[in-house]
């Protein structure tokens, strides 16, 4: 394995088994796990009614590539065109989030015929020489070398940067005005913006409610497609809206949404969803082997089913308030938590070096390490050296969990005092 294939932890953990909101190591420690294989594991582990499908289907058919008509795809795409909001929409699945940020920014530039992009300071958008190219956060893009041009807007960042101190009405001012700016800088067309609604590795960071509405006048003044990175946002972890975008719905729908993660519960699924004008641009062949593959699409028919049927993005508004509310009381007496923040059940802890703003990574490691210890898995990330834990639970957490785990966290956070 190359050196940058990083792993937590001082003595890395070996996971053999899972069931609900919890998972196993080699040794037997039994953990609740607040982080879900990085926000993937969305409704269970080892939920019966995905293992049945992924069963059954392999026992048909495993794999037969997109040359063939492949039924769990198409009626997984019906699904998901229906819920997007997008009118018109096609679906193309890949194997990944960066897959799926990779194919909407091919689509975007060959629609536009530009390869200039808009993004966000502090985003993550995947590991390809495309994706890492738009990626905002010096921590996960290791080339400047980029097929793409990229110019870096304000905004995604609500309580750090220039605009921190201002209102939401005038940060939302702020922001566009600097979207104007930038779009003054570039040689004719852009192709597309491309934004997390709430940034996943950026520390779950997120702007004021109606920015993208207020950037999409800009873009439709220009032409620019709006592409909304829902990798992490999707299928209703924000509890209010079943995709992030629709936090900023006065503008209506991105012309492009890429998912990911969630929708697969540990399969390998990704995707882009496009009007059809954009999705058609394409005038060459085109095919994958692995996306959309029968069994991935067998898991996700019943991923999809069973969060829907069982409201877990109500769950996630409900459970995530309450966990949230728990965070920031277990903060309030900890001087290195710079900030609780969070969206349904996508919650974040900011730790700096007590009171200042530098961040401190070494914190986050300590209370990770702590955590563990008190048998809780949870996350890092950030834009300022991984010092935001991050805790993203399966969306069929109960009460009693989330009070269980804020119990670990308020203790992990206490011993670093």
């Amino acid at each position: 394995m190359p050196d940058w294939l990083a792993l937590y932890y001082e003595n890395p953990l070996e996971l053999t088994h899972g069931e609900g909101r919890h998972v196993w190591d080699a040794d037997g420690n039994r953990y609740l796990d607040f982080f879900g294989g990085i926000l993937t594991t969305m409704t269970a582990h080892a939920l019966p009614e995905v293992a049945k499908a992924v069963s059954e289907q392999a026992g048909r058919l495993i794999h037969s590539s997109t040359l063939y008509l492949n039924r769990p795809m198409v009626e997984l795409a019906e699904r998901i065109a229906a819920l997007s909001g997008i009118p018109d929409a096609r679906v193309f699945f890949t194997t990944s989030g960066t897959e799926a940020n990779d194919a909407a920014l091919l689509l975007a530039t060959a629609y536009r015929r530009s390869n200039q992009i808009l993004a966000m300071r502090n985003s993550y958008h995947g590991r390809s020489f495309t994706t890492v190219s738009v990626t905002g956060n010096r921590g996960w893009s290791p080339t400047s070398l980029s097929p793409l041009q990229t110019y870096y807007v304000h905004g995604a960042v609500r309580t750090r940067g220039p605009f921190a101190a201002l209102s939401d009405a005038e940060f939302t001012a702020a922001a566009v005005a600097d979207l104007e700016d930038v779009l003054g800088q570039a040689r004719g067309s852009v192709a597309a913006l491309i934004a997390e609604p709430v940034q996943g590795v950026g520390g779950f960071t997120s702007p004021p409610d109606g920015l993208y509405a207020a950037f999409r006048e800009v873009l439709d003044r220009h032409g620019i497609l709006w592409i909304s990175d829902e990798v992490q946002t999707g299928w209703g972890r924000t509890g209010d809206h079943f995709w992030g975008w629709q936090a900023h719905d006065r503008g209506g729908p991105p012309d492009m949404l890429t998912f990911a993660k969630g929708i697969g519960n540990g399969m390998s699924i990704g995707g882009v969803v496009a009007r059809a004008e954009v999705m058609n641009c394409l005038d060459t062949n085109s095919i994958s082997t692995f996306g959309g593959s029968p069994v991935t699409m067998a898991a996700g028919l019943a991923n999809l089913g069973y969060l829907l049927e069982h409201d877990l993005q109500g769950n996630a508004r409900r459970v995530g308030g309450l966990l949230l509310e728990r965070l920031r009381a277990a903060a309030a007496s900890v001087p290195a938590v710079r900030e609780v923040r969070g969206r349904g059940l996508m919650a974040a802890v900011e730790l700096t070096r007590p009171g200042t703003d530098q961040a401190d990574p070494d914190a986050a490691s300590a209370v990770l390490e702590a955590a563990r210890r008190g048998g809780l898995l949870l996350g890092k990330g950030g834009g300022h050296n991984t010092s935001v834990l991050r805790i993203a639970p399966p969306m069929s957490l109960t009460v009693a969990e989330a009070e269980e785990g804020a119990d670990i966290i308020e203790q992990a956070l206490r011993s670093i005092v």
